[in-house]
């Protein structure tokens, strides 16, 4: 189709986001702007008409919207607990859907839009989620090279999400911090994507050890710090670490190491990059170091795909993104981040507070299958439990 008529769902500042990102592609067409609140949806139009854009129309829910406009595309941009209901809605209108980010806080709820997405896909309609941070040119450039072979036997990983958020913060809504609402705290809120990008790199999880700890900040139910160990399938080993709990704010940092390179990505940029296929006889000889290679690699990518945005102004990773989930709907192909990959990330995180809560080492395959489903996660263990 020469024109993607796109909807937004959900008109508050996440919803400008892929209003922004969305106006950047010819192709498509805003024409539908949903919300409960009709202020939010009515703010949005002004924004998208401030920025010289044409009006959408307003609707207080998707039915009406899909009953009055010839909608393709449904950007949803609402709070996480609602994303299931309104995501089947737009499947079973035969409508493709971009999710934001998380995909849910209830893993059974995720893993019920995954199966309508699945039987959605093989009726040509795409379903993806959110993971902008995919798209950077510096996860790109690690995930080329560990396709490549570049980094030999991927042998172990430090995967870092060292924040600050203040009580003010958690004090600014009675839902911030609560299981409930929330779903968890610095690893379900703040380290979602970092779990996300440390299973793209590593593989699929088998075994997962966690501790959790509320230290920091009162008044909440959930964690502002979580530290868990990983194993893989491939052999591989990993820490996770996420905090609100690190004053001033510290930066979120990947660090990935193999037999034959290792690669660090911090806030999002290439800080190191060495492969032993380009190291040269320092490399070979077994020297500490060999040498930084990331400008060499990021020179492979043009300066305006790769450099540093802020996405408050520039929602870079989310313009990325859509431009993989266009192609996937005008090819009839699977896009880059599907909803089975979201469901893995968050059985990831549902995983470390099923660990932390019994105090003893999960698997990722029994979290994933149901198994503790009915178990009430909390911050922390008791003795008893660790013993």
């Amino acid at each position: 189709m020469s024109t993607l008529n796109a909807a937004i769902t959900g008109c508050g500042v996440i919803g400008r986001t892929h209003a922004v990102a969305l106006r950047e592609f010819p192709e498509v067409r805003i024409v539908a702007l949903i919300d409960a609140i009709p202020a939010a949806a009515e703010a949005l139009a002004d924004f998208i008409e401030g920025q010289g854009g044409e009006r959408p129309a307003l609707y207080t829910t998707q039915a009406e919207a899909f009953a009055a406009e010839d909608i393709h595309l449904v950007a949803l941009a609402t709070p996480s607990g609602l994303h299931i209901q309104q995501s089947l809605e737009v499947l079973a209108a035969g409508k493709h859907v971009v999710i934001e980010k998380p995909l849910d806080v209830d893993l059974s709820r995720a893993q019920e839009i995954e199966a309508a997405a699945k039987e959605a896909a093989g009726k040509g309609i795409v379903a993806s989620v959110i993971s902008q941070h995919r798209f950077d040119q510096s996860s790109v450039a690690v995930s080329r090279a560990i396709a490549e072979g570049r980094f030999g036997r991927l042998t172990s990983a430090i995967a870092s999400v060292a924040w600050w958020r203040s009580q003010g913060y958690y004090d600014s809504g009675d839902w911030r911090g609560t299981w409930a609402m929330d779903g968890g705290g610095a690893l379900m809120n703040q380290g979602v994507h970092t779990v996300d990008l440390l299973l793209w790199f590593m593989g699929r999880p088998v075994e997962i050890f966690a501790h959790t700890g509320r230290l920091a900040h009162e008044r909440i139910e959930v964690e502002d710090t979580a530290v868990a160990t990983v194993t893989f399938e491939n052999g591989g080993l990993a820490v996770l670490h996420a905090t609100t709990a690190a004053y001033p704010g510290l930066t979120v940092r990947v660090q990935l190491m193999g037999s034959e390179g290792s690669a660090v990505v911090d806030n999002d940029r290439l800080q190191y990059f060495h492969s032993r296929d380009t190291g040269g006889a320092s490399a070979d000889m077994g020297l500490q170091g060999g040498g930084n290679q990331a400008d060499e690699e990021l020179a492979k990518y043009p300066e305006e795909d790769y450099k540093a945005a802020d996405p408050t102004v520039y929602p870079a990773g989310h313009v990325r993104q859509y431009r993989d989930i266009l192609a996937a709907i005008a090819g009839g192909t699977q896009a880059g981040v599907t909803v089975s990959d979201a469901v893995n990330a968050l059985a990831a995180v549902r995983s470390v507070y099923v660990s932390a809560t019994l105090g003893q080492p999960v698997l990722f395959e029994d979290v994933l299958a149901g198994k503790y489903n009915d178990l009430e996660v909390r911050t922390g263990s008791t003795p008893a439990e660790s013993a």
